[in-house]
């Protein structure tokens, strides 16, 4: 019985890792889509989404299924508790990965800065290396690595507010750039926020360990918005 409980545990991993993989492939997809314009690959990733919540739908299922039939307490029920959680969050990035395509979808000839855009990709890299470290981390079960992952998250809230100082200034400056730095706004905080669903993730890694719910993400959103 209890070979076959570590069967089933061992494919909810494997299961999760794989979500975790499209769910990067997505989110670099659609920042590319957005930075080159490529309206194909933007509802490449629109399409694709269905299948991101297929897999957080078929865990969910699965987790439950195995806490009811089961009855697992302690360690093997915050492992399930971790991907059950961990899950949603992954979900959750997904969708804004398609909100990144969609703007790049709704952009219609609008006047565009390289500088800007060029941030945008430098910004989305470093949350497309985040995901990879949080899954690696979550792999072999890394608490240390999951907060050095949560760590790299003030780089990117940084890149954030660089970016939206940026826009404010080209568009006091420059008119009939307006929409688009509008959508460079937009994409900018969805990318951001990606990075903080990757340090939710870093958190169910430490609870997985210590079975202690530790807050990693401390900064305040509001933050975003002042001083701009």
């Amino acid at each position: 019985m209890r070979r076959v409980f570590e069967e089933e545990l061992n494919d909810l991993h494997n299961h999760f890792f794989q979500m975790g993989k499209i769910v990067n492939e997505a989110v670099y997809k659609s920042v590319k889509a957005f930075v080159n314009h490529d309206k194909g690959l933007a509802q490449e990733v629109i399409d694709g989404d269905i299948i991101i919540n297929k897999h957080e739908v078929d865990l969910e299922k699965r987790c439950f299924e195995m806490i009811a039939l089961q009855q697992p307490v302690t360690t093997d029920l915050r492992k399930i508790v971790t991907i059950m959680k961990a899950s949603a969050d992954l979900e959750r990035m997904g969708d804004h990965a398609v909100s990144i395509a969609k703007s790049t979808i709704r952009v219609k000839g609008n006047k565009r800065d390289y500088a800007i855009e060029a941030q945008i990709a430098e910004m989305s890299e470093k949350v497309k290396v985040m995901v990879q470290g949080v899954l690696d981390a979550y792999v072999v079960s890394d608490a240390d690595k999951a907060k050095d992952v949560a760590l790299s998250d003030v780089a990117v809230d940084n890149d954030f507010k660089k970016i939206y100082k940026a826009c404010i200034k080209q568009m006091k400056s420059d008119p009939d750039i307006i929409l688009g730095a509008t959508d460079y706004m937009l994409v900018a905080g969805y990318i951001e926020r990606i990075g903080d669903y990757v340090t939710n993730i870093c958190e169910w890694i430490i609870y997985l360990n210590t079975g202690k719910v530790t807050e990693l993400n401390t900064h305040n959103k509001n933050d975003h918005f002042l001083n701009s």
